[in-house]
């Protein structure tokens, strides 16, 4: 069954427009909490991140959970996956998530975790959009959900945060730029950090209400890069508006990306003995990480562009560890959903179990050159299957003869036709990337 307003994460746009108005969230709120107190339990978790728009939407998905008789507890901004974490925590049948992650502050969303933190299933999503075409009825007076505020919920996932590096080490000794992209990591990432012995330069922590991702965090890297030259830091951390991903930068300045923070989780638990099975990556991911694991013997495989497809992967082969090249990392062993600062505290693990620096640890994987260029559409037709579009892609494939790939896809959160390709020459890598980006377009505009 074709989903009606759920996309691969959630419910996402432009605030005021299609579904992302206080109207919907409501009605949303209502469905769902319709739907999850089906199941027993009437208690959902809400948080968010720092966008002005916050607000408005926590306000209306709490009155339509109470209206649906469904207790709310407020854990106000605070990581996408700490809203997982204190879900299973607090015992509540979902947790609800306001943000646009990445996307600029005009963008929002809303997104659901089932009570075990995961993503909710397919069957769940399509229940909450049947129940949206229903007519919203409040319950009688005596039935109206409860609403309370988590004061300690920020302590609380720094705590987890902290459990997750191990007891015996410490992070005395590394100077580290943390980046919080003025999201819902700002009380919190830096704190993690300093409070297990690193010394932390912290910026992105002064949010506005609109410059959450504005020239800053996983997405804008060149503040951060430039940071650490400054301090002569020993690396780079930065996070999203959620803090679901993480990028680093090396004491150079250089980027690494998810695809190499993935090599050096899996090459330190495989030194440990502790990897479970193999990794997964996704179409994106970078085929000199998938080289450079089957050198080590690690299998992998490719799931579809998305964390809840890495997860769905994860769980059908009995595997530990995934992720994407954008920087959602899943560490199951801890966490349920892709988690930022985790995921940081694993790559400083290796570094100091290792005693390496960042560099060194990368050694072993050679990334090829990857160009990737979105390309925005309409939507009035398909790109994708158009005749002449195929044609450049088939060409750009010969001319790779092999040793590279082309992926074409549309993006799941916004109306962007992504085109990637890879190869070993770069010049040639983006010649055929802009070659079919430029036809995309002439296509759209068509």
């Amino acid at each position: 069954m074709q989903r009606k307003y759920f996309g691969t994460d959630g419910v996402r746009g432009l605030v005021g427009q299609g579904q992302i108005t206080p109207e919907f969230a409501m009605k949303l709120g209502w469905a769902a909490g319709r739907v999850l107190a089906k199941s027993g339990t009437r208690k959902v978790m809400i948080g968010k991140d720092t966008r002005v728009s916050g607000y408005m939407f926590e306000s209306a998905l709490e009155a339509g959970f109470v209206a649906a008789g469904v207790d709310v507890d407020l854990l106000g901004p605070i990581p996408t996956p700490a809203v997982a974490y204190l879900t299973k925590t607090f015992r509540g049948e979902a947790g609800v998530v306001i943000s646009a992650s990445h996307n600029p502050y005009h963008d929002n969303g809303i997104k659901f975790f089932s009570a075990n933190g995961t993503k909710l299933s397919d069957e769940v999503e399509l229940a909450i959009e049947a129940e949206l075409d229903n007519h919203m009825q409040c319950v009688s007076s005596d039935n109206i959900g409860k609403v309370a505020r988590i004061n300690d919920a920020k302590g609380r996932y720094i705590e987890f945060c902290k459990n997750t590096f191990p007891s015996e080490m410490s992070l005395a000794g590394l100077r580290i730029v943390v980046d919080c992209a003025h999201g819902a990591a700002y009380q919190i990432a830096p704190h993690v950090f300093t409070e297990l012995g690193a010394q932390v330069i912290s910026i992105g922590i002064e949010p506005n209400g609109t410059n959450i991702n504005n020239r800053c965090g996983a997405t804008h890297l060149d503040t951060l890069q430039a940071k650490v030259l400054e301090e002569r830091a020993d690396l780079g951390i930065a996070l999203d508006g959620d803090a679901d991903r993480i990028m680093m930068v090396n004491a150079d300045g250089s980027v690494i990306d998810g695809d190499q923070i993935l090599f050096i989780i899996a090459t330190d638990l495989q030194q440990q003995g502790k990897l479970s099975g193999g990794v997964v990556g996704t179409l994106m991911a970078n085929m000199g990480l998938e080289l450079a694991l089957n050198a080590l013997d690690i299998p992998f495989a490719r799931s579809k562009v998305g964390d809840r497809y890495v997860v769905e992967l994860l769980n059908q082969n009995g595997w530990g560890l995934g992720g994407e090249n954008s920087g959602h990392i899943l560490s199951l062993q801890h966490t349920s959903t892709g988690d930022g600062i985790v995921a940081g505290l694993q790559v400083l693990a290796a570094m100091q179990r290792s005693q390496q620096t960042l560099e060194q640890l990368l050694t072993g994987i050679t990334m090829l050159p990857q160009v990737l260029i979105n390309v925005r559409f309409s939507g009035k037709g398909d790109p994708l299957q158009n005749d002449a579009v195929t044609q450049a892609v088939l060409n750009a494939e010969l001319k790779l003869a092999g040793r590279g790939r082309v992926l074409l896809r549309k993006s799941g959160t916004e109306p962007l036709i992504r085109v990637m390709v890879e190869g070993e020459e770069l010049a040639l890598v983006q010649s055929l990337a802009q070659g079919i980006a430029d036809q995309v377009l002439v296509v759209d505009l068509g």
